[in-house]
This record gives structure tokens, sequence and C-alpha cells, in this order.
């Protein structure tokens, strides 16, 4: 339908358009039989900062198959990270704090992102036929990165919704790839891009038959622009698959590929950060909001494992993934 009637014209574009960044309307109604977990509420005073964690077994009675999930997150929430976890076994209801990330650089490999969210609304639907198995009483990790930019308290919350799919309808396992770079140095008061290209391959990761389905980018408050593109090496040929416009940094556009894209055999992913730094200090990678990032996470399947990926010069021009590569990297990360 085309909104061209001048004198309806506000009505029709707000009928007709999808506002730019929001990738809700598109989504799919959320079906099945819903598990919960909530985080919070944290009372938290103005200029605090922090990532706290609980531990929740989920209460289904038997295995499911998840094949939609909804996080709503309340104010000053800057990030929130839904774990599968099959190390921890003890429950811990009360938001505790604890490391950013420590889940996903955890090295037992038991401890797995499976959602990363940092919209306020955030609805995921796996494509037909995927899932993620979560075992009778799963136990959850759920990890709330947040901030009070306000001169007020504020009262933190979070919500994690879990759909079951029917019986015999998933046929794959889904999983989800953190990829960037901790190569950061941002001068004050000037406009800077980080362009990086990781090729899975040396970092001794298998994504062949591997099928991407969505995939957000990351910054904090200073990046005004992210792109991620698939390479093809020996033609020297790229492909688009993440370019919002505009890049909203606080509510970045979760991109659906249907169909997926795939990682040319040989070739890799590149992504690029722009920022600009309107501060007075040089800015440099941290997980804090005053800190960098230049991320992107993507989901997939057929599930080859969680990783956490890095392109770095710090050790070399690598490419590295924890818990792959072992300490190195993931300890690396948690210095950060």
């Amino acid at each position: 339908m085309r909104c061209s009637i001048l004198v309806l014209a506000l009505i029709s574009i707000a009928a007709c358009q999808k506002p730019v960044g929001d990738d809700r309307m598109d989504a799919p109604p959320l079906t099945g039989e819903k598990y919960s977990i909530n985080w919070g509420p944290v009372m938290v005073p103005p200029g605090q900062e922090n990532t706290q964690c609980i531990l929740v077994r989920l209460a289904n009675d038997a295995e499911i198959k998840v094949h939609q999930m909804h996080n709503v997150l309340g104010p000053g929430s800057h990030h929130l990270i839904v774990y599968k976890d099959d190390m921890d076994t003890v429950e811990q209801t009360t938001p505790y704090d604890c490391q950013p990330f420590t889940g996903a650089l955890n090295l037992s490999g038991t401890v797995a992102p499976i959602m990363i969210t940092q919209k306020k609304d955030d609805p995921l639907t796996l494509p037909d036929g995927v899932a993620y198995t979560l075992a009778a009483h799963q136990m959850m990790r759920i990890e709330m990165h947040y901030i009070n930019a306000t001169d007020a308290t504020i009262t933190a919350t979070a919500t994690s919704d879990f759909y079951a799919a029917p019986e015999g309808s998933v046929h794959d396992e889904a999983s989800i790839l953190f990829i960037g770079s901790p190569d950061i140095n941002l001068a004050p008061g000037t406009t800077t891009t980080v362009e990086e290209f990781f090729t899975p391959m040396r970092a001794s990761l298998d994504l062949s038959g591997a099928k991407f389905f969505a995939i957000t980018g990351h910054t904090h408050h200073l990046g005004t622009d992210m792109q991620v593109s698939t390479r093809e090496t020996s033609a020297g040929v790229d492909t688009m698959v993440y370019q919002p416009v505009p890049f909203t940094w606080s509510e970045p556009l979760t991109e659906v590929h249907s169909p997926e894209f795939t990682v040319p055999q040989g070739g890799g992913l590149n992504f690029k950060c722009t920022y600009n730094n309107t501060t007075a200090a040089t800015v440099k990678f941290g997980e804090s909001a005053n800190n960098e990032m230049c991320f992107f996470w993507a989901y997939y399947y057929p599930s080859k494992g969680s990783h956490v990926c890095v392109h770095t010069t710090q050790y070399g021009g690598l490419d590295i993934c924890c818990p792959d590569a072992g300490a190195q990297l993931c300890n690396m990360l948690n210095k950060n």
C-alpha cells in the first residue's frame, strides 16, 4: 500500500512505515507454554553503575525446546545476558555483584549465553525447527548491567520469558557468537573508526554449515555507526549483513535474516564501528558505560557451541576465541 494521499499524510505514514530501528513490529506473536524469570527489583542511587547476576532454576518439570524468548528491561538497564548454566547448582535469587561477561568467558564451556538484550522490549523468535534445549528445572544465569544517569533513585528490573515449542517440532539446536575487538583508543574531541576483520579459520573455529539468522551490533554511548559484512577473501567480495540507518547505540536494531546468511569458506566477518568522542579524555575498551566496545552478537544454527571471539593486535594480530583459546583470551578480556 502506498502512502500518497496528502490530506492523510500523518495517519498514513504512521500506518505504513516501520520506525527506523524498531524491529519489533515484524516480530511474530509469542506462543507456547511460557516460563518466566524475574531479576530484581534493585534500588539504584543516582550515578551508580554495576553488574549483578542471579542464579535461578526454571520451573519446567521436563526438558523443553525453547523456540522464542522475550526480555523486558526496566529503567537504567545497559544490557542483559541470559545464560544456560550447567555449572552452578545452588540458586541465588537475590542479585549479587558479578564480573561483566563472566558467563560468556567461562573456561569450562558449561555456561553459555543464549540471548543478549540491550533494548527495553526485546522478543526473539528462532527459525522454524530451531530451539535451545533446556533440561528439567534448568539452572539459568541472568546478568544485568545497569547505570543510573539520572538525579533520582531508580528501580532496576528485568523479566525473561521462555516459550516452549511443540514436542517433535525441533530439529536443530541454536547458539550464539559474540565477536569484536578490544583495540579501542579514542582521542578526545575526535571522530574515530575502528575496523577489524575476524577470520574463523585462524581462530580454529569451524563455521562451515552455520546459518546466521539474527545479528545485533553493540557500542557504548560514543558509538554513532556499526556495520558488519561477510567477506569472500579470494574474490574480495563483501556482503553487508548489518547496517542500520541510523545506528542507535542504546536501542540497537536486531537484523533478522530470512534466508539466513553464511560465512564464506576461508573468509570471515568484517566489522566497523565509528565513534564521536565528545569528552575531554581518551576512551579505551572496557565493559563500563564510560569505556567503549565494538562487538556484535549473532544467533546461528546448527550449534557448534557458544563463543566469544576477537581480532586483536595486542597479541600479534590474532583471531582467537574463548573458551577455545583457554585462559589467554578469557583472562585478557576479564582484565579490561
